[in-house]
């Protein structure tokens, strides 16, 4: 079993939940139907929403969601494994998780992954985001076994810290997710150098779906979900409408690219040098 079929669904999500489930049921169907083993969907697959007070009139807690639930049944009806690149949780009535669930084909929760990293940036654009005033990040890197391989869990800002990936294929992750809604802005900047960037120095397969388009909170997305292999190359990429991107998954060709370049065996602990100015200071 060291070969399957992977699939991105991209998505162009608004407010409306149920319209956004619906959305990406269709498409997970598609997938299904075309031959996917494992199929994963965006970041914020729930709900595109900025506005907390909006936001937390909307979400509800994890026992209660309704996305949880019906993907559980969907992954079981398809036999699939199925990855729901984030949905956004109640923790309380003022914090959230961005919170990954990965359903196996039994239809229970195999995984969980809540964000690490928040996107609190000032854009060239423009535009403001504070991820940390609706979100509580993480604490924790997540793997989980699929029948094929390791999977290593992340989303979207969590693609700018490479240490998380070399940490992930430490634990034997072969392939990590990075599930996004990247702004338009970055995305056109950073996107494919990063995602390359992060298959190439762990060797893993990098599966990563996107949220593209222009969305009812006057969000632009990015798009171009990818899929790339343990050497760098671009096997599939979507443009910026919702659809399906699928590849078959070699997983011997993570062998072949760390055999070449075994980067991973070759990590040192480093001390920083104090400089000249630190060492004088510390001797007065």
């Amino acid at each position: 079993m060291s070969k399957f079929q992977a699939a991105c669904v991209q998505l162009c999500g608004g407010r409306d939940v149920t319209s956004n489930f619906d959305a990406a049921e269709a498409l997970i169907r598609e997938a299904a139907k075309s031959g996917a083993d494992y199929i994963q969907t965006p970041e914020q697959t729930g709900i595109m929403e900025l506005n907390p007070k909006v936001l937390f009139s909307t979400i509800v807690a994890e026992e209660d969601d309704a996305g949880v639930k019906r993907f559980a049944a969907l992954a079981k009806e398809l036999g699939v494994w199925l990855h729901i690149g984030s949905l956004a949780i109640r923790l309380s009535d003022s914090e959230a998780a961005n919170r990954a669930y990965v359903f196996s084909p039994e239809g229970g929760i195999a995984a969980r992954y809540d964000k690490i990293h928040m996107f609190d940036v000032d854009l060239p654009s423009g535009e403001t985001y504070r991820e940390s005033k609706t979100y509580k990040p993480g604490g924790k890197a997540v793997t989980v076994d699929l029948p094929w391989l390791r999977l290593g869990l992340s989303i979207c800002y969590d693609l700018r810290f490479a240490y998380l990936y070399r940490t992930l294929a430490h634990a034997g992750a072969a392939m990590l997710a990075i599930p996004a809604a990247f702004t338009k802005v970055t995305g056109e900047a950073h996107w494919h150098v990063l995602q390359r960037a992060r298959a190439i120095e762990t060797g893993c397969f990098v599966v990563s779906a996107a949220q593209g388009g222009h969305h009812e909170n006057g969000r632009d997305t990015y798009g171009h979900s990818l899929i790339i292999d343990p050497w760098g190359r671009i096997l599939a990429e979507a443009g910026t409408a919702p659809g399906v991107i699928m590849v078959e998954i070699d997983t011997a060709l993570v062998d072949e690219a760390r055999s070449r370049i075994p980067a991973l065996t070759h990590d040192r602990a480093i001390t920083l040098e104090a400089s000249a100015g630190e060492r004088s200071r510390r001797a007065s």
